[in-house]
């Protein structure tokens, strides 16, 4: 479990005593004079203080602020209602009549387990998604592969490298738009077709005997333009269920009691839980950054967030992110090996900082229109208002690795 594996690293490393739990950062303020950021936080208790740092990195993300869909009557309805994103621990889902809204990467995962539990659980899908077929996505790690792991010298790593080429960038190609292909606006070039064709056939394999469910489930844009869910079975078999309904239609409101659909159908609910994703595209709110001249970050971005490799912002001195604009990943590789090049990357500028005795350092985007993200019109996160792609990368994993391996002094004011 993640969970266990972030608490375990904080009492190795000795960092728990470092963290301020249960406080949140308001805003933060360069004080030029100084070369400082002066920032605010609150408690829980609503105790406010300010701390100041000669650095600061935000690790807050892309994914950490839940988006809730613009349905009229969400506030009438009187059961417990929450998005996924903030579990209500305290429901219990026992033999109750279940609404989930959305089908995405959350919804895929938590809804076999509210299946399991529901008396009923109705599925509104506004998108079809893409599932690709890992049988052993749930599987145990073998014992025998434990064993080569722990007493074969370096076949962890290379065990890493294998999957790592293998299934991230060895799936790159088949993303990218080739121009010259007419695929009908279901696939955009042969590479992304094949794994379309490969991708249906599992689909429509797992829902044989449901032809009405393969109809409705199966997408027609080409893959990578939504994020791929991995899957060995479980959501076909979970939508096969005869306590599950999933819906393809429009909801028109949100009662007192029920679900009501834009063909004036009800359906009634005790529990409705909101797996509608994210406000992907608004980094770091709901905190204030101000930079150089009081320069708000928002204000300067405009909704079109963007950043040097990801990490640094022109006018924001000694500001890093880790996850920040145009460092998401779709079909090749994990952000948590984009987190390591990027931490990288922020200790060697800490590094120039300190060993030229300087006390401040301040300084893709048309790649993103030559991939499937960046040219399908399906609903998706990866875009934001501009109708740019602000949160993925679109070249290799290689080359993200290359370009944050050291800091160019060239590439910024240092003062």
């Amino acid at each position: 479990m993640l969970f266990d594996y972030f608490n375990d690293c904080a009492d190795r490393f000795g960092l728990r005593g470092r963290i301020r739990f249960n406080t949140e950062v308001l805003s933060a303020d360069w004080d030029d004079a100084a070369s400082l950021w002066h920032v605010r936080t609150r408690t829980k208790d609503g105790d406010e203080t300010t701390i100041d740092a000669h650095a600061l990195v935000a690790s807050t993300g892309q994914l950490n602020q839940p988006k809730y869909p613009d349905i009229p009557g969400q506030d009438r309805f009187e059961g417990p209602s929450f998005h996924s994103a903030r579990w209500d621990h305290d429901v219990d889902l026992t033999g109750k009549r279940v609404v989930v809204i959305g089908n995405g990467a959350s919804a895929s995962q938590l809804i076999p387990e509210v299946a399991k539990e529901a008396g009923s659980l109705v599925v509104f899908q506004r998108t079809p998604t893409w599932y690709a077929p890992v049988p052993n996505y749930h599987e145990p790690v073998p014992e025998e592969l434990k064993w080569m792991f722990t007493n074969v010298p370096r076949y962890a790593q290379w065990y890493r490298f294998w999957v790592f080429w293998m299934s991230s960038e060895g799936m790159l190609a088949s993303a990218k738009v080739d121009e010259s292909w007419d695929g009908n606006h279901e696939s955009i070039g042969e590479a992304n077709d094949q794994l379309k064709a490969l991708f249906t056939l599992y689909m429509q394999g797992q829902l044989a005997d449901r032809p009405d469910l393969a109809e409705i489930v199966i997408p027609k844009y080409p893959p990578a333009s939504k994020r791929i869910i991995l899957d060995n079975g479980i959501w076909a078999e979970t939508i096969k269920r005869d306590n599950v309904t999933l819906l393809n239609k429009k909801i028109e409101e949100i009662t007192t009691r029920c679900v009501r659909t834009a063909d004036g159908t009800e359906y009634e609910a005790d529990v409705v839980i909101y797996s509608t994703g994210f406000q992907a595209s608004k980094f770091l709110t709901p905190m204030t950054l101000r930079g150089r001249n009081g320069i708000d970050l928002n204000e300067q971005w405009d909704g079109d967030a963007r950043a040097y490799l990801g990490v640094t912002v022109p006018n924001f001195p000694n500001f890093f992110m880790t996850y920040g604009p145009n460092t998401n990943i779709v079909v090749n590789g994990s952000t948590v090996y984009f987190a390591e090049c990027e931490v990288t990357y922020i200790m060697q500028c800490l590094r120039m900082l300190l060993e030229g005795g300087y006390s401040s350092l301040d300084w893709i985007d048309k790649g993103n229109l030559g991939m499937a993200w960046g040219v399908a019109d399906v609903p998706s996160w990866y875009r934001n208002e501009t109708g740019r792609s602000s949160q993925n990368w679109p070249y290799s994993m290689l080359e993200f690795w290359q370009q944050t391996r050291d800091a160019d002094p060239a590439d910024y004011e240092l003062a």
